[in-house]
């Protein structure tokens, strides 16, 4: 009976997002000062080194998804465990997001999810979402072209999308992007390659490359830019449907990330591993932008879904470089010795534990968040394509937007075509010779 209520009880809730998902551990070095910017200890000094966590995920679909799947938006989530206590980055395989509005994220993942009728991938959800909301085409387009099928996770970049403000020792801020670019250069497979991979081929890749001992790193960079230049920009710097432009903003090197160890057990080590971006430490302090609070909140609300009000005592989850205190007590498990016999109150007359205490922290800047322009920069990146990247493009969007429905179709080349008029015009074009007599032209029911 204990045998099979165990069996019975084993899965727990996967994430409504990134269901499906790779890790790996190793350090990161700092091989340049950047002390200037933050006073971050684990950036403080050329050679040192802080132990690492990363996960990689595609961000659409369940825990049995294909790791290849071709134009799959994916996760790069890294967590530094330092002195100061564990620090999240949670980027993606682009260096934008596809909106800046917290409210509509749900409704974006329920868009690239299943029909509830049918219980199948929908192009007309899809095309419906991105139609209404089109400065999500900057994102989408990057994922449409090379961005959308590397070779591997050894060869996907990532980017953090939020602009962090951070500080020095002396208070003065500046504003930064996390970058993580692989030191080996970001490289990409055609659709019809990325068609026929195996549903686990980026997993097994990543496991058997550092099984073998294979180096697997990337260079981790900054862009830099001053409070008076991110207030006075010329885009809104906060933005994360804007990339910021690299020839602009240059990339500032920090360190490396190397990746040397395999977990030992994936559920303990990666399935229950768990990432927020309110893990901060001093000198990082968060971003401004309405989307950072609303992810603050999202995921630390998955992870005690999913993993139970007590997931930092997970021995994956601990910032186990520092000594944690805190007045968490109970709950469910694990609960680790649960604080002994300290008192579980604050403040007391009992040397319990006392916040930290940063006398020169500066607030957080206020800004004005807009609606997002994006479009400028969307017809740019497709103009710096080269041909053969603008025809992977055109061909990826015709097949994912040739099934939907005449109204969407005729209503996404417009759009196109008023960002960039060769980009409609190529792919009205390919639409017209889109076969879809298998195609049944299902609509939800609004009825309902």
């Amino acid at each position: 009976m204990d045998s099979i209520t165990h069996f019975d009880r084993q899965i727990i809730p996967e994430r409504v997002v990134h269901g499906k998902g790779s890790g790996a551990f190793g350090y990161f070095e700092v091989t340049n000062d950047v002390s200037k910017y933050t006073k971050a200890d684990f950036l403080n000094e050329v050679g040192k080194k802080t132990p690492v966590a990363v996960r990689f995920s595609l961000a659409g679909g369940e825990r049995g998804s294909s790791d290849g799947t071709p134009g799959g938006l994916r996760g790069f989530a890294v967590k530094f465990y330092t002195k100061e206590g564990n620090f999240d980055i949670l980027g993606l395989n682009t260096p934008m997001f596809a909106l800046k509005d917290p409210i509509l994220f749900p409704n974006f993942i329920h868009a690239l999810g299943r029909n509830p009728a049918t219980n199948v991938p929908d192009p007309n959800m899809l095309w419906d979402f991105l139609t209404r909301y089109p400065t999500t085409l900057n994102m989408f387009l990057r994922l449409f072209g090379n961005a959308g099928t590397p070779r591997g996770y050894r060869y996907m970049p990532g980017y953090a999308i939020h602009t962090y403000q951070v500080q020095n020792k002396n208070g003065d801020i500046y504003f930064v992007r996390f970058h993580f670019m692989p030191e080996d250069g970001k490289e990409s497979i055609t659709p019809e390659e990325a068609s026929q991979l195996d549903p686990d081929s980026f997993t097994r890749d990543l496991y058997e490359a550092i099984a073998c001992g294979k180096r697997v790193a990337w260079n981790f960079g900054i862009q830099v830019l001053t409070k008076e230049r991110a207030l006075n920009a010329k885009i809104d710097v906060f933005d994360t449907t804007l990339e910021l432009p690299f020839k602009e903003y240059p990339i500032t090197p920090v360190g490396k990330l190397v990746l040397n160890r395999n977990p030992l057990n994936f559920f303990a080590e990666v399935e229950q591993l768990a990432f927020c971006p309110c893990n901060l430490v001093p000198g990082i302090e968060g971003a401004p932008d309405k989307l950072f609070e609303g992810r603050m909140f999202s995921y630390r609300d998955t992870q005690n879904y999913r993993l139970g009000i007590n997931y930092n005592n997970i021995k994956v989850n601990c910032p186990f470089e520092t000594v944690a205190r805190t007045y968490n007590r109970d709950g469910v498990p694990p609960v680790d010795y649960n604080g002994k016999d300290s008192p579980n109150y604050y403040e007391n007359s009992f040397n319990g534990p006392v916040a930290y205490n940063d006398v020169k922290r500066s607030k957080l800047v206020k800004i004005k968040q807009g609606k997002a322009n994006n479009f400028e920069q969307i017809a740019k990146s497709y103009l710096d394509m080269d041909e053969d990247e603008k025809d992977v493009v055109i061909t990826n969007i015709v097949n994912s937007l040739g099934p939907a429905i005449d109204s969407l179709r005729d209503k996404a080349v417009k759009i196109f075509t008023e960002i960039e008029k060769d980009l409609g015009n190529r792919i009205k074009k390919g639409l017209e010779g889109f076969s879809r007599e298998a195609v049944c032209n299902m609509t939800l029911d609004s009825s309902s």
